[in-house]
C-alpha cells in the first residue's frame, strides 16, 4: 500500500482534484449545515474520488468531484442525521479578513451574512444545493444539471424558486427588524 501512494495516478489525482477541495468542503458544509460533518463528508468524498479516479474520463474535474461530494452527502445524511446540527458555520473564520471596515459597518455586514446564511440553511435540500452551487460556487447551469442529475430546465426552475424563497425570507426578516 505504501508504494501505491507514490504513483503517477496519485500525482495526476492531486493535480486535478486539489484545486477543488475548498469547493468540495464548502458544498458539504452547506448541505450538512455543520462544519465537523462537512469535514467528514468531504474527506470521504475525496477518498471515493481517489478510489474511482481511474474511471474519470471527463474534462471537468470540479463538477465530477462536486457530484461525488453531493452523493456522499446524501448517503452520509441518510445514515447519520436524525436531527438538526448543533454547530454553526462561522463565516468570519472562513473569510480572508483582508479588509477591516468601520465597526458599525462590520456589525451590519455580519448581521446581513448571518441573515443570509440562516435563510439559505432554511431552504429545502433541492433548493439549497442548486443555490449554493450557482451563487456561492459559481457552477454553470449545465454543470449543476450534471452534478445533481436533473434536466437543465429543472435547474432553472429550482433556482428561480430558491431565489424567490430567499427573497421572501429575507424580506420577512427585514420587516421584523424594522
Amino acid at each position: 500500500m505504501g508504494d501505491e501512494l507514490h504513483t503517477p495516478r496519485r500525482a495526476s489525482f492531486e493535480e486535478a482534484v486539489l484545486p477543488h477541495l475548498d469547493a468540495a468542503y464548502n458544498l458539504a458544509r452547506w448541505l450538512t449545515r455543520n462544519e465537523s460533518d462537512a469535514e467528514d463528508v468531504s474527506q470521504e468524498a475525496c477518498l471515493r474520488a481517489f478510489r474511482f479516479y481511474h474511471g474519470f474520463q471527463g474534462h471537468n474535474c470540479r463538477a465530477w468531484l462536486l457530484t461525488i461530494v453531493r452523493n456522499t452527502c446524501c448517503t452520509w445524511l441518510q445514515a447519520n442525521r436524525a436531527g438538526e446540527p448543533t454547530v454553526t458555520f462561522d463565516e468570519e473564520m472562513h473569510s480572508d479578513g483582508s479588509q477591516s471596515p468601520a465597526p458599525d459597518a462590520a456589525l451590519l455586514a455580519a448581521a446581513d451574512r448571518e441573515m443570509l446564511r440562516t435563510a439559505i440553511e432554511a431552504l429545502p435540500w433541492e433548493f439549497r444545493e442548486v443555490i449554493v452551487l450557482r451563487e456561492i460556487e459559481g457552477v454553470s447551469y449545465k454543470e449543476i444539471a450534471d452534478i445533481v442529475g436533473i434536466p437543465l430546465g429543472t435547474v432553472m426552475s429550482r433556482l428561480a424558486r430558491a431565489r424567490g424563497r430567499l427573497q421572501q425570507s429575507l424580506t420577512a426578516r427585514g420587516d421584523k427588524n424594522s
